[in-house]
């Protein structure tokens, strides 16, 4: 018989599934003692594995109880595995399947015990333990239990190692839902979305958690546009949809900068009554935010009647990419003031805030009370904010003394954020030091090669333009390419540079780009032609300039949007010189809102300005 059948509890230990405090617990236990009815074996593992399993705040409570238990049955020490398998502190779980062990031949593990210990070994990450419990099951006979199949296969998804996932689903025979789904769970979310998609498609059933699984899957490894497909699937096939499943979908409108459908996703909350849990509104939040609409971004921030530091620090963080450096930190010091203990996450996002608005001295102090006041150890991501926060302050000797005396070896990004700031300030003797480190760590990033090379053509030395380019062929480094996505009425469009010719609406793109640069050289533009290859003629060169992808997007944008309504681009790389003052250009010129979010940080273009002041 089962270890966790389902047992009729007694009135009294019943009263533990509606106690909320560990008084009402004492009582509780009080008035079983005064009855004598712990003298009970049976009744007694009951209590303990109740208070285990539905107060998981209260489990040292119930190791104290246990201890008073000579005999606990196997269902009180499976209950005390899986209790300590969701609790903080994972590992205790084996103390109580040593005493399953050591009880000798009076209890025996069972099926629910190695499930239980395989979600320790997720919750752990220990991939060599997870492995020990794998081989203990198979001894005991377990291996074809289907729960504990797709536990295995789950822990090893956990843990990185789909090999071993694949090697579990193929000695299934006949895997049930619970085992596609895990299956389809662990290809999605290591990135072989095809495999997931393939056995997706192939199960004669699909419940909620499968969709989930996949749109997930989508969302996770950047496929936002087959996200947002397959949950207009799943709401055609009448599946029923719920905050798990809105989450993905966010978190895809987030990815696109697809704000209508955004909004679309917004609405359906609301319409069907979801609720609204923390992780749904921070999602929801981190949504308005990465569409660059940060006022709504805040009302969902003050609607939401619970929140925790993931959802204050994805404030601040949306605060502070959108440019709102001071307002950012005084969302933090509210933070403070309402008792909410900051994490590694909420201090990148205020160091981020300082740098956008260039508070130098006010960043290292947060810097300096991460360990002082908070106990948190400054990581590599700190360190080069710290360096982004010099940088962008032209404080470049200061950005490099500070990199030379980190605790850590430097990473890429601390070089990178130095790199940067040696193009924008002209420093070519720094610039090339920051991309000989960066390419020593990172010998294949083209970023540290382009940005060294737009260095050498600033300052028309085209010698050291070409040795770069011949160093990036010879080590097969390609440039990435440009791609730009707008949405437009809820229908999401991508332009890659130099390639847009197959959109529908290519020859009206066409007419409005020569629209653009009649209006621009009308306006006194001149195109930055330096950083564009030096061996083609000036013409060519702004020819290449015209066919960067976010200039097809804001064209698109200029012929298909109303008057008044923002144009909104999502960029995969950084926005060039000359696009930038282009676009400045075009919102005045235009009379357009245009906002462009980089892979850095958010461009709010109006009246011929732009939020970042010219650093990005």
């Amino acid at each position: 018989m089962s270890s966790l059948r389902c047992i009729a509890k007694h009135p009294t230990i019943s009263l533990v599934d509606s106690c909320t405090s560990l008084k009402e617990l004492k009582q509780i236990h009080t008035q079983l003692l005064v009855n004598g009815l712990l003298n009970d074996p049976y009744l007694s593992s009951n209590f303990v594995a109740t208070v285990a399993i539905r107060n998981p705040n209260n489990l040292d409570y119930s190791n104290r109880v246990l201890d008073q238990c000579d005999n606990p049955s196997l269902f009180t020490l499976n209950s005390m595995i899986r209790a300590y398998s969701k609790s903080s502190t994972p590992s205790k779980s084996f103390h109580f399947y040593s005493r399953i062990l050591r009880s000798g031949n009076n209890l025996v593990p069972d099926n629910y015990t190695f499930n239980f210990l395989v979600r320790t070994c997720a919750q752990l990450s220990a991939f060599e333990t997870g492995h020990s419990v794998h081989g203990a099951l198979v001894k005991h006979g377990f291996e074809n239990d289907p729960h504990v199949q797709s536990g295995l296969i789950f822990m090893y998804a956990e843990l990185g190692f789909l090999k071993q996932c694949y090697r579990v689903f193929r000695d299934i025979p006949e895997p049930d839902l619970v085992c596609e789904t895990a299956m389809v769970s662990a290809c999605a979310r290591c990135g072989d979305v095809g495999f997931a998609r393939k056995l997706f498609d192939e199960m004669p059933e699909r419940d909620p958690i499968a969709w989930n699984a996949m749109i997930a899957g989508y969302a996770q490894c950047g496929k936002s546009r087959d996200a947002l497909n397959l949950f207009y699937l799943m709401q055609m096939e009448g599946v029923r949809v719920n905050e798990v499943s809105m989450v993905s979908v966010l978190s895809a409108c987030s990815h696109l900068g697809a704000l209508d459908q955004g909004r679309w996703a917004h609405a359906y909350i609301d319409r069907n009554k979801l609720r609204m849990t923390v992780t749904l509104g921070t999602a929801l939040l981190d949504m308005y935010a990465k569409c660059g609409n940060m006022n709504k971004a805040m009302e969902v921030f003050w609607g939401m009647k619970e929140k925790n530091v993931y959802t204050w620090s994805c404030a601040l963080g949306g605060l502070a990419m959108n440019g709102f450096g001071e307002k950012c930190l005084e969302l933090f010091s509210l933070m403070t003031k309402e008792g909410v203990h900051p994490n590694e996450v909420t201090f990148v996002s205020i160091l981020r805030g300082c740098t956008v608005v260039g508070l130098v001295e006010e960043g290292l102090q947060h810097f300096d009370s991460m360990r002082k006041l908070y106990g948190i150890g400054p990581q590599l991501e700190h360190y080069g904010c710290i360096v982004d926060l010099y940088g962008r302050a032209g404080r470049l000797d200061e950005a490099l003394n500070f990199i030379n005396n980190m605790p850590m070896k430097p990473h890429a990004g601390a070089w990178g954020a130095l790199l940067h700031a040696s193009r924008m300030y002209r420093n070519m003797e720094l610039g090339e030091l920051a991309s000989r480190k960066m390419v020593e760590l990172e010998d294949r990033n083209h970023g540290a090669y382009v940005l060294l090379s737009n260095i050498y053509a600033d300052s028309k030395l085209y010698e050291g333009v070409s040795n770069v380019r011949q160093n990036m062929k010879a080590k097969g480094v390609r440039k990435l390419p440009g791609c730009s996505v707008i949405e437009v009425h809820g229908e999401v469009h991508e332009f890659f540079a130099g390639d847009d010719k197959s959109h529908p609406r290519y020859n009206e793109i066409e007419i409005m780009l020569a629209e653009i640069s009649r209006r621009l050289k009308l306006a006194g533009y001149v195109a930055n032609t330096n950083p564009v290859l030096f061996d083609i003629e000036e013409e060519e060169k702004e020819d290449a300039l015209f066919k960067h992808s976010e200039k097809f997007a804001i064209a698109l944008g200029l012929i298909s949007l109303k008057e008044g309504v923002p144009i909104r681009i999502v960029k995969n790389l950084r926005v060039c010189w000359d696009c930038h003052d282009v676009t400045k250009m075009i919102s005045k010129i235009f009379n357009r809102e245009i906002i462009v979010r980089d892979r850095n940080r958010f461009h709010h273009f109006q009246n011929g300005e732009c939020s970042c002041e010219g650093y990005w």
